[in-house]
């Protein structure tokens, strides 16, 4: 499970930003944010290192609003809350991983408590 990201009073680092291409780029399999056609090898290490970084940021950042939306999922005081085994089939885990999840995003809410509503994600 990926670590958690630092709370609001804590330095966040920023990714680098990623930039999305025109439509006609996208359509070209060859192109990947312009990085096919930088030719300084040195150029394009640190390019291609900003977008890796920066799309572990957004993996770490989406599996934790993932935990988030599956605690909120199980709560026992709603009235329609669905079960790890049914959090599972909806997201594509197994049911293990569905409970960590669970567990998971019931910590991160507890760390949100007074900064933001629990329900804003």
């Amino acid at each position: 499970m990926p670590e958690p990201t630092p709370r609001p009073n804590e330095p966040r680092l920023r990714p680098a930003p990623l930039l999305f291409e025109p439509v006609e780029a996208v359509a070209d399999p060859e192109r990947f944010f312009g990085l096919e056609s930088i030719d300084d090898p040195g150029t394009l290490l640190a390019r291609a290192t900003e977008l890796t970084l920066a799309f572990r940021v957004a993996t770490d950042r989406a599996v934790e609003f993932q935990a988030m939306a599956a605690a909120q999922l199980a709560d026992p005081r709603r009235f329609d809350r669905l079960t790890p085994a049914g959090i599972a089939e909806r997201a594509g885990w197994t049911e293990d991983y569905a409970k960590k999840m669970v567990e998971f995003g019931r910590d991160l809410l507890k760390g949100t408590e007074g900064t933001e509503p629990a329900g804003s994600i």
